[in-house]
């Protein structure tokens, strides 16, 4: 599977499976707590009035109603203790709690349990088939015989207070024959004595009427509904339609997530050809979008190494042209010389092309270094007064013709004169300036530096002829040497000033040029004073 979009509706569809089966599994459970929810609810104020009518009974007037309630009902009833029922500890408190079990032991069959009296722990059991059916007879009898017990007219606000007291979940209520909707037939059987059980209008409930004997009263149980299990099939159309729409909006959302990763795709395996130049549309500030920034950006890195590979072959070809040439003519000449004071003369000249070529290439290594990718930098304190001194301390005495001297240094915020910098490159770069001042001076170079709170900055002034301003961008590239009096005479390999702009630029800061109020050029480093490391 290639495809982004078929692994994520791949994983989805099994963690649908998975959730599928759980859900048929909570449903299973949920529709059995239904069930006995709605048991409870029918047979527990039946159950309760009966228990409730055996509390100021002596034992053996509870064995014999139980008895007499059950050949009646067809409901075998029993007076038993906790200690017999042996319920577990959760079913037992909410027995003693008030509640009406109902325990389903075997299809179609249920035990109801109510608690009699908790101080001796006496619980009347009984094992019912129908709930609804024989429940619903056996709370008509047991209804009419309390109301019996009281006049006509006081019967209806004892019902009232039946249902408020043991909470049945159902309907009860006295009607008379005229409001009762029954046929000749059910008004005929009620007439006899007989318990009428009536669908309800709509078919999907029943109604229990019987007669109040001796009074023109029809007491009416119900409506009584069936509890609908939730059917399965619900549960698959939700799945199905709940895959539907997810796999259509994860289609959309990975359709436009495919076509840009296949962009970079693309774009990557051009650039592998060689075609440097591709780039990657801008595409927003996702995950997506800042990998393809990065993209972009390892591009133009990668097209920026490229390039100064390039020119950096290209350039030490040419530098190395002329030390070499110098160094097969002194070579030559060396070896025809008639006299060892001759030949010495051009062993030094060899000797000085060496070196100059041994500085080419440590310069070479350090721009690579610099220009290759960030150099681990160990970022101190660097005391900027102590460096200005040590630098020009080395560095005075090899041209005695220029004064190198330090010039006016301010320090703007408290704490004294320290910056946080890398103090090898650091102390590199401020050597690549001075000897580059000094290189084109006529007489005097000045050093000095400026601190605030910010930022720090290093100055380097000399009096030589300075640089024309056009060509200020173009000082820093590398080996370049301008057209002017800073020519190749001068010295140098146009690498020193490269080597200072990348050593400041990993500082997080930046090299400056421009004119010096000693009348020649002013090369200047800007960085901040406090460095922040990743």
């Amino acid at each position: 599977m290639n495809s982004i979009f078929l692994r994520i509706y791949g994983g989805m569809l099994a963690v649908l499976v998975l959730v599928a089966l759980l859900g048929a599994g909570g449903l299973q459970l949920l529709n059995e707590v239904r069930a006995d929810k709605h048991r409870e609810s029918l047979a527990g104020g039946t159950f309760r009035l009966m228990a409730y009518n055996m509390q100021s009974m002596t034992p053996i007037e509870r064995r014999q109603a139980a008895n007499l309630w059950g050949r009646l009902l067809g409901i075998p009833l029993r007076v038993r203790t906790l200690s017999d029922v042996s319920l577990e500890s959760r079913l037992e408190a909410r027995l003693l709690r008030g509640q009406v079990l109902v325990e389903s032991l075997h299809p179609g069959r249920v035990t109801v349990y109510a608690l009699v009296r908790a101080s001796d722990g006496l619980v009347l059991t009984g094992d019912v088939e129908q709930v609804s059916e024989q429940l619903a007879r056996a709370t008509i009898y047991l209804l009419i015989d309390e109301l019996v017990r009281y006049p006509e007219e006081e019967q209806p606000q004892r019902l009232a207070e039946l249902k408020a007291r043991h909470g049945f979940g159902y309907e009860l209520s006295l009607l008379t024959r005229d409001n009762a909707n029954l046929d000749d037939d059910q008004r005929r059987r009620l007439d006899e004595g007989d318990t009428v059980m009536a669908l309800d209008r709509g078919g999907d409930a029943i109604r229990v009427f019987a007669a109040v004997a001796g009074t023109p009263w029809i007491m009416q149980l119900g409506p009584l509904y069936q509890m609908n299990p939730y059917p399965a099939q619900l549960l698959l159309l939700i799945g199905v339609l709940g895959l539907s729409l997810i796999g259509l909006t994860v289609y959309l959302l990975v359709r436009q997530l495919e076509q840009r990763l296949s962009e970079l795709e693309g774009a990557a395996t051009r650039i592998a050809s060689g075609n440097l130049e591709v780039r990657v549309p801008d595409a927003g500030t996702d995950s997506v979008g800042r990998l393809a920034a990065a993209f972009n950006d390892m591009a133009r890195h990668l097209q920026r190494l490229l390039a100064v590979q390039r020119e950096m072959v290209s350039a030490v070809a040419h530098e190395l042209r002329t030390p070499v040439a110098r160094l097969r003519f002194g070579l030559e000449m060396a070896g025809d010389a008639e006299d060892a004071a001759t030949r010495g003369k051009y062993l030094d000249g060899m000797d000085t092309d060496i070196e100059d070529l041994d500085r080419l290439v440590d310069e070479m290594l350090v721009y690579t270094r610099l220009e290759r990718g960030s150099p681990a930098l160990a970022f101190s304190a660097v005391d900027l007064a102590a460096l200005v001194d040590q630098v020009i301390g080395e560095l005075a005495p090899l041209r005695a013709d220029v004064t190198v001297e330090r010039g006016h240094c301010l320090v703007v915020a408290d704490g004294g004169s320290w910056a946080q910098a890398e103090p090898h490159y650091l102390r590199r770069a401020l050597s690549n300036l001075v000897t580059n001042a000094m290189r084109h001076a006529e007489t005097r170079v000045q050093v000095s530096f400026i601190i605030d709170a910010q930022q720090a900055r290093l100055v380097v002034d000399d009096d030589g002829p300075g640089v024309p301003e056009e060509a200020w961008e173009r000082i820093f590239t590398p080996f370049l040497r301008l057209d002017d009096s800073r020519t190749r005479a001068s010295g140098g390999h146009g690498l020193g000033l490269s080597i200072v702009r990348r050593i400041i630029y990993w500082h997080g800061g930046r090299a400056g040029v421009g004119s010096s109020e000693l009348g020649g050029a002013r090369f200047s480093l800007t960085w901040p004073r406090e460095q922040v490391v990743p």
